[in-house]
């Protein structure tokens, strides 16, 4: 029988089956020999051991489309990134971070903004503008409210999908929405701090509809870059891409040097200011890590 391993904890991995069942499975001695080890996300084939315990034997796993590293996990189509428009306010510089991150992994992103239902709309749509140049979709939503979730069923349809953002922000709120039963605990916001508490324990993935999986992942504080030259970075960064012609050096990198083109469109409002500052302290970060290394 073949199936996907949706969640493995303490050796066990859970394989969601044709059947449409759940089993709890070990992976046979083999894997071990060849150092493979089965991924969250993995397409497998199974042997049932025991019906009446839903337990069996994962004996192949199937050639990956693709494999993640952070988080480790195997055939993802696309990562959903998660952040609040208010309470709390969105760390754009976290979210660059997470976007780079993932697209180092060759992965297209789609921006979620939750939270609308508290956000003026004017602000709202100031906010989502930052992202309409970078390539990313975005959408906005209300997780309290349900506003907006029939969209972002479309966009996940048909496609294995990885949650990331902040704690706080409602991903497991959006989970609950977007599926028929309540399988996470939602986490309360700390008045004190506006921070959600994490609840999400492990990576799992959660079928919600036929071929339609999504995968919430442990909340992120903070995010380090892959290895990346700083002269890459400003790939990360579609919207710079229509004005580097301007520049006076075909070597440019858009932040000390005279006559930039893309720094020229910043000033003219063409490229957003707040996704420039991010790219310029990322770049320096970047820099200092090279000066590090040496």
């Amino acid at each position: 029988m073949q199936g996907k391993i949706i969640k493995g904890i303490a050796g066990f991995y859970y394989v969601h089956a044709a059947d449409g069942e759940l089993y709890r499975c070990k992976a046979k001695g083999i894997f071990r020999k060849e150092d493979v080890k089965p991924l969250v996300g993995d397409d497998v084939e199974m042997e049932v051991t025991d019906t009446k315990d839903m337990e069996g034997n994962i004996t192949r796993i199937f050639p990956r489309r693709s494999e993640l590293i952070r988080p480790a996990v195997a055939n993802i189509d696309q990562a959903l990134l998660i952040f609040a428009l208010a309470k709390p306010e969105p760390n754009f510089n976290l979210l660059d971070r997470f976007l780079i991150m993932m697209r180092q992994q060759g992965l297209e992103c789609i921006i979620c903004f939750n939270k609308n239902d508290i956000t003026d709309k004017n602000e709202s749509r100031r906010i989502a503008s930052i992202y309409e140049k970078s390539g990313c979709r975005v959408l906005t939503v209300s997780a309290l409210k349900k506003e907006g979730i029939d969209t972002l069923l479309d966009v996940l349809n048909g496609k294995t999908t990885a949650l990331a953002g902040p704690s706080g922000v409602g991903k497991s709120s959006i989970v609950n929405c977007i599926q028929s039963v309540k399988v996470m605990e939602t986490g309360a916001i700390s008045a004190k701090i506006e921070r959600g508490r994490h609840t999400t324990r492990h990576s799992e993935l959660i079928c919600i509809s036929e071929n339609t999986y999504i995968m919430d992942t442990p909340g992120f504080s903070s995010l380090s870059l892959f290895e990346l030259e700083k002269e890459g970075l400003k790939d990360f960064y579609p919207e710079f891409a229509p004005y580097e012609n301007k520049c006076k050096f075909l070597t440019c990198v858009h932040v000390n040097e005279p006559r930039c083109g893309v720094k020229e469109a910043v000033a003219d409002g063409c490229i957003s200011s707040v996704r420039y500052d991010n790219y310029a302290i990322l770049y320096e970060e970047l820099k200092e890590k090279e000066r590090r290394k040496y």
